[in-house]
């Protein structure tokens, strides 16, 4: 169950080249879950049986729409200032894999449940957004709540710096789980 809470942090793992500015953040959201709910069930027995694929599949397509170096930065806070260029260049490519990894995985658990998309709340001069979207889940139980944090990157693209998912924030989730280490 738990796996399947952070489905929608995979679907926008999956889109190549729509992160272009004029893209607008809710857009990319519901596009890249069309694009990736049609792969997965395309492919689920393959990916079922060889997760390396799986991975290859949400690697490939997962750049383009978080910035990992942001989220490495706010994850590890202080430790950030204190680690070198190379330590830092690791511990971002580490931590898109773990994410990439543990979360691509959740994709083969999804059996047509709805992605409800609410309304977003942007001015066109917003250099930041929140796109909030639910899942509904079947037998009347409560829907997910999973909201998407962008901001517009200096090249004009949005970029996922964050998700939360039930009121928790991947980053700074994370970012606890690293401060006890």
């Amino acid at each position: 169950m738990r796996q399947f809470l952070l489905l929608p942090f995979v679907l926008l793992l999956a889109v190549p080249g729509v992160a272009r500015a004029e893209v607008a953040p809710e857009e990319l959201v519901r596009s890249t879950a069309d694009v990736i709910l049609a792969e997965i069930k395309q492919n689920r027995e393959v990916y079922a049986k060889d997760y390396n694929k799986l991975y290859r599949m949400a690697d490939e397509k997962v750049l383009p729409h978080f910035d990992f170096r942001r989220m490495g930065q706010w994850v590890l806070g202080r430790s950030w200032r204190d680690a070198t260029p190379e330590q830092r260049d690791r511990f971002v490519a580490a931590f898109r894999d773990l994410l990439v990894r543990t979360y691509s995985q959740a994709l083969l658990n999804y059996k047509d449940e709805q992605i409800i998309y609410l309304p977003v709340q942007r001015g066109p001069d917003d250099t930041e957004v929140l796109v909030k979207t639910e899942v509904k889940q079947s037998g009347g139980q409560a829907n997910i709540p999973i909201h998407y944090n962008f901001y517009k990157n200096k090249d004009g693209a949005w970029k996922v710096y964050d998700v939360t998912i039930e009121g928790v924030s991947l980053v700074t989730n994370y970012r606890s789980v690293y401060a006890t280490k």
